[in-house]
């Protein structure tokens, strides 16, 4: 009895760690609202994210792995320069930048197209089995297609106001209304360049799930993964942000806001989402990390109910209820939806 409790608390861990990286995300929009409604300029804050998680993350990966670490390759270099683009400095940037020529919801909504998108990109390079005849595979179809559903009822579909509870709690009381402007003002030519930035953005994190992929074959080692993509993704973030603002003031940290965004953006986020995300697509494969991305929209909604003072609707409720019903059904056989069980692409 106590073997099979055991067992089953096993099976369930990759899925566990994955929700615990939603949670996190959930703590970033807070943090994000925050450090915009304050002035921050989002390109910096990127920049500042990615150094802040070097920092923090660089000695630990050093100390803890010193024994059991592999020779640093030319190849796993740039396969660590690949992460820190296309999941750090690129995917962030290209993100906050369809924010301010779209909306929030829009830019919410593109994003749920991760799972298919790397859903498509996996079984073109072999990383998954498409396994239509076998229910793995159907499970796994299915599931991607729920949860892209609920996700985009979450973003589309409000419903009714509910009043479940009532902190009272408006964290952003104080501060200023921030950089961004309302999506209705924006002219349609910058409502399609916010679309193509939101979809890249979406090809650019499936991308980074697949390259990770590859490179924790080389490089089995979960806290030196992530300190090398978070040193590349520094490196891009600065690049990038001083290219189009060299206004040194802009660059100053205090005791703020803006230092709390960076920090738990940086260790949390990058760092310790890195870390845990490396580890879910060697347990489980990249299609495995990518359908818990709605469940992030879910669990938005909430926090924000708390500690925003943001309305909870019924949509937010049925598709919560959708999306937690796709975490069973995403999951699959692990034996055929891990990225280990697959023949390594040439």
């Amino acid at each position: 009895m106590a073997r099979d409790l055991c067992n089953f608390l096993h099976g369930l861990k990759p899925a566990m760690v994955m929700v615990l990286t939603q949670i996190i995300f959930a703590g970033v929009n807070v943090f994000y609202k925050l450090a915009t409604r304050d002035g921050m300029d989002l390109r910096i804050l990127v920049a500042y994210r990615y150094i802040f998680a070097t920092i923090f993350f660089a000695p630990l990966a050093f100390v803890v792995e010193r024994n059991s670490r592999p020779k640093l390759t030319w190849m796993v270099t740039f396969q660590a320069f690949l992460c820190g683009l296309f999941g750090g400095a690129l995917a962030q940037n290209l993100y906050l930048s369809s924010l301010m020529l779209t909306s929030v919801t829009f830019a919410a909504a593109m994003t749920n197209l991760v799972p298919a998108i790397t859903y498509i990109m996996a079984v073109a390079l072999g990383l998954e089995r498409l396994g239509i005849q076998t229910l793995a595979g159907k499970t796994k179809m299915v599931g991607t297609i729920i949860g892209i559903g609920g996700a985009m009822v979450l973003t589309f579909y409000k419903g009714a106001e509910i009043n479940i509870w009532s902190t009272n709690i408006d964290l952003t009381h104080g501060f200023g209304s921030g950089a961004f402007t309302s999506a209705s003002h924006t002219e349609l030519r910058s409502h399609i360049l916010g679309s193509l930035l939101a979809l890249c953005c979406c090809f650019s994190y499936a991308v980074w799930l697949i390259v990770q992929t590859k490179m924790i074959k080389r490089y089995p080692c979960y806290l030196s993964c992530s300190a090398l993509m978070c040193m590349m993704g520094s490196i891009q973030g600065v690049i990038y942000a001083l290219c189009i603002d060299r206004k040194w003031e802009e660059w100053k940290l205090g005791w703020n806001i803006r230092l709390w965004t960076v920090a738990y953006a940086g260790i949390m986020a990058s760092g310790l989402m890195f870390t845990l995300t490396t580890w879910g697509v060697k347990a489980r494969g990249p299609l495995f990390v990518s359908v818990f991305n709605p469940l992030g929209l879910v669990l938005v909604a909430i926090v924000d109910s708390l500690l925003l003072n943001e309305k909870l609707h019924v949509g937010s409720v049925d598709s919560g209820g959708v999306v937690c019903g796709d975490m069973g059904e995403g999951k699959g056989d692990e034996k055929d939806v891990s990225a280990y069980d697959v023949q390594e692409v040439q």
